[in-house]
This record gives C-alpha cells, structure tokens and sequence, in this order.
C-alpha cells in the first residue's frame, strides 16, 4: 500500500476543565484506519465538520496525531524529521477548494507554478530558465499557454485558476495527490472540464489521488474506492460501484438518498404522464 493510516485518532485540548476538574478536549477523528494502494483514486466523503480536514492536515505533517500512524510507502511520518517531512511533502501534494483563495493574487502564474521547485532545489536543481521551461511544459499539460505566464490570478476565471493550483502542484513530480473538493467551487460545466483532466493526468503520470468531497456524485466519476466518514469515524468503506448499489449503513443510505437526480425524465419535479396520474390520483383523494 502506498499510504496506510492504522488506528488514527485526534483530539485537541480545550481551553479550561470539564466536570470534577478533568481536561476536556474535542475528539475529531476516532480510529481511523484506511490503505490507499499505488495508482487507485481513493475517495473521502462526509458532510462538513466530519474531520476530513483534519485528517489531511494529519497525512501532511501540519497536525500531530494524539495515536496511531500514518505510514507512507512503509515510512512513519510521525518519525521523521522537519527536514525529512519537508522533503516527503515534494511527494505529496495538495490542491486545495477554493483556487480564489489558494493562489497569491501578487503573484504572476510563472512565479506561483515556479515557486515550489525553488522550496525543492535541493531535490531539483533547476536554474531560472530551467524552471521557466518546467513552468510552460506544466501550463500546456492542464490546457494553459506560455501567453499566461506573467498574467495574475485575477485575469482568470476559477476553471483556469484550479487548473494553475493543479500546475503548482506537479511542479515537484509528486506521486500521491489530495485533492480537497477541488471542484466545489466551480460552475457545473467547468467542474466536468477539471475531472476530466484529473482522470487524464492520472493515466498520464501515473497519480495516486485521495479526493476529499461532499459530493457522491463526484466521488463515483472519479474514485475506484470510496470511505464514509461521520464524526470523525469511518462507518462504511468499499468499492464505490458496491456502496452506490447496495449501501451498508444508514448514513450512506442517508447521503445516496440526497443526491440529485441528474436525469431530468426521472426527476420528481418533471411532469410526465405517470407524475400527471398520480398527482390527479392524489387531488381526488383530497
């Protein structure tokens, strides 16, 4: 497996004391346990507040687990070094939600998509031209020119902005992504564009994804597995073609019963014939 999470669980101090003086603190992720395997996209789904942040934040070094471990490609993450973290977070890499908030807005696109092989020149070793070259190679693989590199986050519409996110984070050849609802942000149309070419540059360059959403319907375009997460706990994980027909728990049942229906014939706010007879049907019993 390429990223193992074993009994994780997570819990911060809150300020002051509980009952009979103990220390209270607020548990967001409880036994975790989940294995993401080499080149599979792997899904996350929970309503806000669930601890899917949390546990991003965990994965990346940024928050320090209360127990249990994240192994990544056998390698305790919690044992390694600031300077070592540093250099395995050139392997893992994030995109975030909101590409308006993500990007510096006094930056140019070159100097954004540049900016993470400078932190990684150790690993790297690219002069400025170098990068300059790497930086326009990026652009053309998520469907951007060399006429974007001096331009500003501003001159973009979110679409194109995700897709600078997306450049910034395979500047370093990463092998594992997460992708934290990368397209909840965007309009409908421009979120298909965005998950069509996450599929594309999988296949391409051989990613690992861990997608974090709220939305199944995204999670079953994308994702070969798919975990529920509610409170903090994983209370159902499987294949998603498995979940989405026959789910196991009631929190999926509860989650695949508000999902939209995408086909406007089957939509119950369509009027068909069988909708017309049944509404009459329901009038002349009132």
């Amino acid at each position: 497996m390429m990223l193992e999470i074993d009994h994780l669980t997570k819990v911060f101090p809150v300020r002051g004391k509980g009952f009979f003086g103990k220390r209270s603190g607020f548990t967001a992720l409880k036994d975790v346990t989940l294995n993401v395997a080499k080149g599979e996209s792997f899904g996350l789904v929970g309503e806000s507040g669930s601890g899917k942040t949390t546990l991003t934040r965990c994965i990346l070094g940024l928050e320090t687990v209360t127990s249990g471990r994240i192994l990544y490609e056998g390698t305790d993450l919690a044992s390694l070094s600031p300077a070592a973290m540093r250099h395995m977070r050139s392997r893992i890499q994030i995109v975030f939600q909101d590409p308006y908030a993500s990007l510096n807005p006094r930056m140019t696109v070159h100097d954004i998509v540049a900016e993470p092989m400078e932190i990684h020149a150790d690993v790297f070793g690219l002069d400025a031209r170098q990068r300059t070259a790497r930086v326009e190679e990026l652009l053309a693989l998520v469907g951007l020119g060399a006429q974007h590199l001096f331009r500003y986050p501003h001159e973009f519409s979110g679409g194109q902005r995700q897709r600078i996110g997306i450049a910034r984070a395979l500047a370093v050849n990463p092998e594992f992504l997460i992708l934290d609802e990368p397209t909840s942000a965007l309009d409908v149309s421009v979120q298909a564009q965005v998950l069509n070419l996450l599929h594309e540059l999988q296949g391409r360059l051989g990613l690992t994804y861990f997608f974090i959403s709220h939305d199944l319907g995204v999670i079953r375009y994308i994702c070969d597995r798919v975990a529920l997460i509610y409170r903090g706990e994983i209370v159902e994980e499987g294949a998603c073609d498995a979940i989405f027909e026959n789910p196991q728990s009631d929190y999926a049942r509860m989650l695949l019963a508000a999902m939209p229906e995408p086909d406007p014939d089957r939509s119950p706010f369509r009027a068909t014939p069988d909708n017309e007879e049944a509404n009459d049907h329901n009038s002349v019993d009132a």
